[in-house]
């Protein structure tokens, strides 16, 4: 009886955190330049600003929490993509990019947001644990990209995953400076699309790291 209250206790608590992240989520998908306050999003999760407090101590943790499901997200997706006995190709993962990274509205600005925050913001044990457990999705990942691509030598999947993160993340930094800048818009150096980017940049990448010959159907095990 004690274990199963525990139990529910405990997926109370995860059914109540999510209801957070959710309203913080629906928040910066109405207004992506209005950061929320914890008041705002208690009530827009219906719950008192106590009891937010008591699951994310400040908006900048919250605000880390709800990059960290994203980021989640993603490598479940590409963990079992991995796990699956077929032959996995470079088209398959940059799929599940484009799926979990590159379309959905909220996940670059949040990147981008969370990251500048992380060293003036977030108290550091809460920056080294949320490290530390991107840290452990990167390993994971790695290996079975490893697995699934023989040309990459024994840690390279983390490497390309990171390498590939650090694209992602600078050529969307740099779409917003072009969209920010006085120069004419018909000049060839700021007439780019940032998908038809990085999807480019992600494929050389790739291709440079495992291979042309894995580009559609990957390497047998």
């Amino acid at each position: 009886m004690i274990i199963r209250q525990r139990a529910m206790q405990a997926e109370d608590k995860q059914e109540r955190r999510d209801a957070i992240l959710d309203a913080a989520e629906r928040m910066l998908l109405r207004s992506a330049d209005h950061i929320a306050n914890v008041a705002e999003v208690a009530d827009e999760a219906g719950l008192a600003k106590g009891t937010v407090y008591l699951y994310f101590p400040s908006k900048e943790e919250l605000l880390l929490a709800l990059h960290e499901r994203n980021i989640d997200g993603f490598f479940r997706a590409l963990i079992a993509l991995l796990e699956r006995a077929q032959a996995v190709g470079i088209d398959d993962v940059l799929a599940l990019t484009h799926e979990h990274m590159v379309e959905p509205p909220l996940f670059l600005p949040l990147a981008t947001r969370c990251f500048a925050h992380m060293s003036q913001s977030v108290p550091a044990e809460a920056g080294m644990a949320f490290k530390r457990r991107l840290g452990e999705r990167l390993a994971g990942a790695g290996a079975g990209l490893e697995h699934h691509f023989r040309d990459l030598p024994p840690g390279g999947g983390v490497v390309l995953l990171r390498h590939s993160y650090a694209l992602i993340l600078g050529l969307w930094q740099l779409s917003g400076a072009q969209q920010c800048s006085n120069t004419p818009p018909e000049h060839a150096l700021f007439d780019w699309s940032y998908t038809d980017s990085i999807d480019a940049a992600l494929r050389a990448l790739w291709q440079g790291s495992v291979g042309p010959q894995a580009l559609a159907t990957g390497r047998t095990s």
